[in-house]
């Protein structure tokens, strides 16, 4: 049986920080990254796709914002935004694969799928937004739209330069169409899916689908997603090489190999950074737990390296 394999591309494998963020940079961006997956493809791999959306989904806020506020265009909620940034990252993630794919004379049906997830709506993390979304505010529009709206606002981490709104980050409990999503994998179909970590929702009383404002974390919902198929490995793909230990401070050392009981210590002592490299690592660390067979944190082109299998990769030793 062929391997399954779910990748989880970050942001920067669409849009790098220092870009304004145009179709052209994107579509170049993807294609760049796409690239590296015909490595894993002619290994025989079946593939899931899981994109970020951060970027994306920021700037369709910033625009939600000035159309309610210019010219009076109904604002749409946060789901609405996720589910818009899924869409069209999607249908570029998978244009730009069929040209890569046809380029190397691959043949294979690719298919964009809108993903939800289900959270619980009173977990913890609906008690503790952190979550920082959208566009930075001055504190006066601030308070202006805290009090009209309801939203709840932290500092901007650029600068302090300003206020940005936070929304609740709650775990990810199931990923609807899973079984759908599994079976057209195997069947050689490369499924993308569970953009941004997902739209969340919720099941009520009356077992009717809720939606709710919170942003699931993509890693989380792509190793959930990657041991509820069953997948044999784990990818994600950011934009540093490898796992390293104290990054950019002097001692720094890059950790190219890590085994279970190792990089739990690591992370329980706070070696990796919470805001970037620390979530990443316990999204492998739970498919491991839940019997995935190995995680690889990479930057895309190490994918054409064929000794990246034995390099930044954790299995779980029980």
């Amino acid at each position: 049986m062929k391997k399954l394999a779910v990748i989880a591309l970050g942001g920067n494998a669409l849009l790098r920080g220092n870009e304004a963020g145009t179709i052209e940079q994107q579509e170049a961006n993807t294609t760049e990254t796409l690239e590296n997956l015909v490595h894993l493809i002619k290994a025989g791999y079946n593939l899931v796709i899981t994109h970020g959306n951060g970027p994306q989904v920021g700037n369709i806020l910033m625009r939600n914002d000035a159309g309610e506020q210019l010219y009076g265009i109904a604002a749409m909620p946060l789901d609405i935004c996720v589910a818009d940034s899924q869409g069209g990252i999607g249908y570029m993630i998978e244009r730009m694969l069929r040209n890569v794919l046809n380029k190397h004379g691959i043949s294979k049906h690719i298919i964009s799928m809108m993903g939800m997830v289900t959270v619980d709506p009173v977990d913890p993390a609906f008690d503790f937004p952190s979550k920082r979304i959208g566009k930075i505010y001055s504190q006066a529009e601030a308070g202006h739209l805290q009090k009209n709206k309801g939203w709840l606002f932290k500092p901007s981490t650029k600068n302090d330069d300003g206020w940005r709104r936070v929304v609740p980050s709650p775990e990810p409990i199931d990923i609807l169409n899973k079984d759908v999503i599994e079976t057209m994998a195997r069947d050689g179909n490369i499924v993308i899916t569970a953009g941004g970590g997902g739209i969340p929702v919720y099941y009520d009383a009356n077992n009717e689908l809720r939606t709710i404002d919170a942003v699931i974390d993509k890693d989380m919902t792509s190793s959930l997603l990657a041991t509820e198929i069953g997948a044999n490995e784990f990818y994600i793909l950011t934009d540093v090489p490898f796992i390293f230990k104290d990054y950019r401070l002097p001692t720094q050392e890059k950790l190219e190999f890590l085994d279970y009981a190792d990089t739990k210590m690591y992370l329980e002592k706070g070696i990796f950074g919470e805001g970037s490299m620390a979530p990443k690592i316990r999204a492998c660390l739970r498919f491991v737990e839940k019997g995935g067979e190995k995680s690889v944190i990479t930057e895309a082109k190490k994918l054409k390296d064929k000794s990246y299998g034995s390099k930044i990769t954790m299995y779980y030793d029980s």
